[in-house]
């Protein structure tokens, strides 16, 4: 019922086109409110706009806004290359904007592949931002987990030392350090073992025809190749929220079993990752990787504490 009065009764944003870097405008939703800015970051393939039944829960003590990445809504396309796409090209989009409105410190609270723009962020300008929080974003392209790996980021990694390597033989030195680089037998282990997991992951879908390249799709396949490692917080207050297992596998077949087990322990073993490195963690049985959707109440209450920690024990 909450949910449902939300819908109805929160107000329409105001949009405009902030420019980020040459040729490129993202749009930005500016809900309104009062106090410190809360940025929220739309997910792979989303804009802004999934935010319009939550974000004004939040502007009696906030000024709330909404950024919708390049490539995406009425943001600008870019061709779909890795340098367009990279993570820190990116998150070098949410700090142009962040600069332009010229908001001091704010929280980003940011949804599904979000979670690497604020990784960017945090790794490299930890003191442009009083929080993160993480929903359902807390992914190895988040934090890296260097026990298991990640077959996107291990294979990123893999092919940008091949393509640094110098095997011209014109510096001996340099020819034989990039070479033990690409060796390290850890990281070749990771992209083989991800390679044949792909591959039983793609079992149930051989069947399927050949689905058309358009531009969203490249568009998706560039921030892919775009994901980096990272390894910490920066420092930065985090609060993670998963979905711990998701909807989904609320009953699974003996078909899904594998699925659903799998689902608990990645997110099992990115929580503690993300709690290791001082996130505080909550976890929502049962959560749609829509956390704020399905879970309205408890992930307003999380944020709320953990906004009201942030007002009272500030960084700067």
């Amino acid at each position: 019922m909450l949910f449902a009065w939300s819908c109805a009764a929160a107000a329409a944003p105001t949009a405009q086109m902030v420019p980020v870097a040459d040729g490129v405008s993202l749009e930005v939703l500016d809900w309104g409110g009062h106090g410190s800015a809360l940025v929220f970051l739309a997910g792979l393939g989303r804009t802004a706009h999934d935010f319009d039944d939550f974000a004004p829960a939040f502007t009696k003590r906030h000024h709330v806004y909404g950024i919708t990445r390049r490539g995406y809504g009425a943001s600008s396309k870019p061709p779909a290359t890795e340098a367009n796409y990279a993570a820190d090209r990116l998150g070098d989009d949410v700090l142009a904007v962040l600069a332009a409105l010229k908001l001091d410190h704010p929280v980003l609270a940011g949804h599904s592949m979000a979670g690497e723009e604020m990784s960017s962020i945090a790794t490299r300008h930890p003191l442009t931002v009083a929080g993160l929080v993480y929903l359902d974003a807390g992914q190895s392209f988040a934090l890296y987990d260097p026990e298991h790996g990640d077959i996107v980021v291990d294979l990123n990694e893999l092919r940008r030392r091949l393509n640094r390597w110098d095997y011209s033989g014109v510096n001996v030195a340099e020819d034989e350090r990039q070479t033990r680089d690409i060796l390290d037998s850890r990281l070749l282990i990771l992209a083989h073992q991800g390679l044949e997991q792909h591959l039983r992951d793609l079992e149930p879908y051989k069947t399927l025809p050949p689905q058309p390249m358009t531009e969203q799709a490249a568009i998706g396949n560039a921030v892919m190749q775009g994901e980096r490692k990272f390894t910490d917080l920066g420092g930065v207050p985090v609060l993670a929220i998963y979905a711990s297992p998701h909807d989904v596998y609320r009953n699974p077949t003996p078909q899904t079993q594998a699925a659903a087990d799998a689902d608990l322990a990645l997110a099992a073993r990115q929580s503690a990752l993300f709690e290791a490195a001082g996130a505080k963690i909550v976890r929502l049985p049962y959560a749609s990787h829509f956390v704020w959707r399905t879970h309205r109440a408890e992930v307003l209450r999380a944020m709320e504490d953990f906004l009201g920690g942030l007002s009272r024990n500030p960084r700067n």
